[in-house]
């Protein structure tokens, strides 16, 4: 019996999932055990790759940490395991960017078995007990959210994803300059429309990643809606949570509905196992279009294969989120990738978290974003 361990996250959309694939690979190859272990969402977003690949085989990363393990080959090309063909399929029928996101000078370093991106999310129930207008406008989004009704993720980690958001939105994308993250005429606007609807939000809220937003607004009755947080197929399936939600494509912003920032989660192989084939089998198993619509989607995954998104079966079963929520992810925006970004990612969320609550100087923010920035750059 040949054993591999694999890390992940801990939700039922990143755990259950991608153990139901393994526990069906080894019902296939008898002579090959995989166990899954799992972390917090926070710890998947931060702790670094490099140290888990030193204790494990498999590793569910995601795609910021891309540039880093190009350079620094933690992680193994899957071009080593894996067909032309059918990485070209997978490029096909990528959900928006999300098969892109791991591939960098030529070489794809993980397979985007998950997709997702900030979505909105409603409880029709309760706009209809309420009489309350739905928005389609972040203006209509301000004044829903006078009510104290609307759910935001407002860790330091969400809120700058909701940066990256706006600006995108608002036509400019981060990062994309040596010398500043943004312009200061789009940084500014950006930054004052999220303080406009900041100020309405629940301070609980600036604790709570998305998962605990879902969790809130199907334990409680308290909140209405969400307006972006990235998206959980789970909670719009029938017996997962106390109250159904219902998923949405995005309010807009001047007629362009919110560009958001694209997450999702990919399957790599460390550099460090012993078991290269059964590895790269196994890789090649869980992003298949069959498995993904099938064991993985039936185990609450949230595939990343296109078709998974345009089956009858996976809409009829989750309320028509895929069907729903699809325009948002093939408009999302990539993030920036280069190998110092994630000390910028690190670090860069709480003072945003800070304006967004409490207001304060747009001009010294930008200036204090531009410095990590500068830094990230030299890491």
């Amino acid at each position: 019996m040949k054993q591999l361990k694999g890390i992940t996250w801990n939700h039922s959309r990143g755990f259950t999932s991608i153990v139901a694939a393994a526990q069906r690979f080894t019902e296939l190859n008898p002579d090959v055990e995989i166990v899954w272990e799992k972390r917090s969402l926070q710890a998947f977003a931060d702790e670094p790759i490099n140290e888990l690949a030193k204790r494990y085989d498999f590793l569910i990363i995601d795609h910021p940490w891309t540039g880093f393990a190009a350079r620094t080959e933690v992680i193994l090309p899957l071009n080593k395991f894996l067909s032309d063909e059918y990485l070209k399929d997978l490029a096909v029928n990528t959900v928006g960017k999300s098969h892109e996101s791991y591939s960098i000078k030529g070489k794809q370093w993980a397979l985007a078995i998950d997709a997702a991106t900030p979505v909105a999310a409603s409880r029709p129930d309760l706009f209809e007990k309420l009489n309350l207008k739905f928005p389609e406008t972040f203006d209509d989004l301000i004044e829903l959210s006078k009510t104290g009704m609307v759910a935001i993720p407002g860790i330091p980690q969400d809120t700058l994803m909701s940066f990256y958001m706006i600006c995108s939105t608002l036509g400019e994308d981060v990062c994309t300059s040596d010398k500043e993250v943004i312009s200061e005429k789009t940084g500014i606007k950006a930054l004052q429309i999220l303080r406009a609807l900041g100020k309405n939000i629940k301070k609980e809220n600036y604790d709570w990643n998305p998962i605990k937003v879902y969790e809130a607004m199907t334990l409680t009755d308290d909140y209405i809606y969400s307006p972006f947080a990235y998206g959980y197929t789970n909670y719009s399936r029938e017996g997962y949570a106390r109250k159904h939600l219902k998923f949405h494509d995005m309010v807009a912003i001047d007629d362009q509905k919110l560009i958001t920032t694209l997450g999702g989660t990919g399957l790599a192989i460390s550099a460090n196992t012993e078991h290269q084939e059964i590895a790269g089998k196994f890789v090649e198993y869980v992003g298949s279009e069959a498995t993904q619509k099938g064991v993985f989607f039936d185990n609450g995954g949230q595939p990343g294969h296109r078709q998974a998104w345009l089956d009858k079966r996976a809409n009829d079963l989750t309320n028509n989120f895929f069907k729903d929520t699809l325009p948002a992810l093939d408009r999302a925006f990539l993030r920036p990738r280069y190998h110092g970004h994630m000390y910028f990612q690190d670090r860069a969320g709480a003072p945003i978290r800070e304006y967004m609550m409490n207001g304060g100087d747009e001009q010294q923010l930008l200036k204090d974003l531009n410095e990590l920035y500068l830094k990230s750059l030299k890491e």
